[in-house]
């Protein structure tokens, strides 16, 4: 149980990050590990509870509670402790194909569960999990391991994202012949595309890529099935397909003016400057089609408070832009838990993420604008957005939907100077075409329909995962997904399973 007065001997200490100033100059990741001995100091703090919330993955008052994975998470942060570091990651990788991603990039719902949170500082378990992945890296721990046997049996995996790889992963080690096809011209959907490179470097994807390329599993890039791709051909050539094409449709933003230039969904913008940085190296200039998206010298409205729109903020930043501003639709969160909020729900407080850090930095003030959205764009003479109508939101309680909605207040409007809008608003589920092209059924949500606890579809042989299951989710949701799609596969195509 790591040390059993650890968590009374050892603070809580986390890795130190760049400050704001320095940080903006490039986007790589700028958390500077601790050394091995704080290290297993900080795992010295987990004790082992009786019951592990951390480890629970519970649904709690609408939100997530603890690990979806169920990873062991006491036993490796015991094993941390102890400095028996392969068997630590023996126990991490039992659960969880990808910890150095969900180490970089998950929101930790298992802190927000840790015993040790309930009166102090939960344990530092996210950056437990990274520095044991990356710890089995550099020792040479993490290594190819081919099947010994294969079973005959080929299965088309559609999307790369972390889903559909940990679904690869999981029917390769089973010994089944797997094939990625992915349309984009990298491997890692939205680990690639749609997360930053200050977030998660992309030499870290290739990395976990080319090992499972070792290990047998089949990449194929620019494959937009559907398109140049037949539904059919893959039907035909596969034993069992899974669909892992993710909740890719943007959420618009309705309002007057939309159809100016300037305006953008969030995804593109990001897809956008990722592609330019590795491509050619620049930081200031993306391409989206034909268009040049940049923020250097640009005032940037970003709609959407979430992680994506953090995410527009901190890349507007370290292109150069000349002002970011931020809405967010709902209230400020408060800053310490509510009352109606208990632990071990996930907090419902008000978090300063990096890219709000940066802005506040750089510009002397928080970005964020709460219960406002935009009204109406404006484009100039060429047509290109120039001001937009902000209008404030309140709460009001609609008697014919047995809810609450915001609605816009009278005579709040007000005018801003902007000339580069990013529409943060969240994604609203399957992309049709894939949907059609293999025939399979939606539900009202537009994910593809599935009995309760099911990942089979209505069509023979198709099966579904991540978020073109469930909707928009969290990156450690997709892996789960991605495993039980897996577990499903493998009992249909050899009539039970081990996995």
């Amino acid at each position: 149980m790591g040390k059993a007065t650890g968590f009374m001997e050892f603070s809580r200490k986390v890795t130190s990050a760049e400050t704001p100033k320095d940080r903006i100059k490039h986007f790589n990741e700028f958390h500077q590990p601790l050394s091995m001995e704080d290290r297993r100091c900080q795992g010295a703090r987990c004790m082992e509870c009786g019951v592990p919330f951390c480890q629970s993955g519970m649904i709690l008052g609408g939100m997530t509670s603890g690990c979806p994975l169920k990873n062991l998470i006491p036993e490796w942060n015991d094993l941390l402790y102890r400095g028996n570091m392969k068997q630590s990651l023996s126990r991490l990788m039992k659960t969880n194909n990808f910890p150095e991603f969900t180490g970089r990039v998950c929101p930790a719902p298992c802190e927000a569960a840790c015993t040790c949170g309930l009166n102090g500082d939960p344990v530092t378990i996210k950056e437990n999990e990274y520095a044991i992945i990356e710890y089995g890296y550099e020792n040479g721990y993490v290594k190819p391991e081919p099947p010994t046997h294969r079973t005959g049996k080929t299965v088309a995996v559609i999307g790369s994202g972390p889903s559909g790889l940990a679904a690869a992963d999981q029917l390769n080690k089973r010994g089944h012949s797997v094939t990625v096809f992915e349309r984009s011209d990298r491997i890692g959907g939205l680990l690639m595309y749609g997360i930053p490179n200050m977030k998660l470097e992309k030499q870290f994807i290739d990395r976990r890529v080319n090992l499972m390329k070792e290990e047998g599993v089949a990449f194929i890039t620019n494959a937009n099935v559907g398109e140049n791709y037949k539904a059919e051909e893959l039907l035909a050539g596969f034993d069992s397909v899974i669909l892992a094409c993710g909740a890719s449709n943007p959420r618009d933003i309705k309002a007057p003016g939309r159809e100016a230039g300037g305006i953008y969904f969030a995804v593109d913008f990001l897809t956008a400057a990722t592609k330019d940085l590795l491509n050619a190296g620049t930081t200031t200039a993306a391409k989206v089609g034909s268009y040049t998206i940049t923020a250097k010298g640009r005032k940037v409205l970003v709609i959407g408070g979430g992680d994506t729109g953090n995410d527009c903020v901190g890349t507007s930043i370290r292109q150069g832009a000349k002002s970011v501003i931020q809405l967010e639709m709902m209230p400020k969160a408060p800053d310490q838990r509510a009352e109606d909020n208990p632990w071990p729900q996930w907090p419902k407080v008000c978090k300063t993420d990096y890219g709000q850090e940066e802005a506040i930095d750089k510009f002397g003030n928080d970005p964020r604008v709460y219960q406002t959205t935009v009204k109406e764009f404006i484009a100039d003479e060429k047509g290109n957005v120039c001001k937009v109508i902000t209008v404030c939101l309140e709460s009001k309680f609609d008697e014919a939907a047995k809810r609450f909605n915001m609605v816009p207040v009278a005579g709040s409007e007000k005018e801003l100077e902007i000339d580069l809008v990013l529409i943060a608003a969240g994604f609203l589920g399957t992309q049709s075409y894939v949907a059609e092209a293999f025939g399979v059924e939606l539900d009202g949500r537009t994910n593809v329909r599935t009995e309760g606890g099911s990942y089979k579809t209505n069509v023979d042989k198709v099966f579904v995962t991540g978020d073109m299951h469930r909707g928009q989710s969290l990156v450690v949701w997709a892996v789960w997904e991605g495993r039980e799609a897996a577990r499903a596969v493998d009992e249909a195509l050899i009539g039970y399973s081990n996995l």
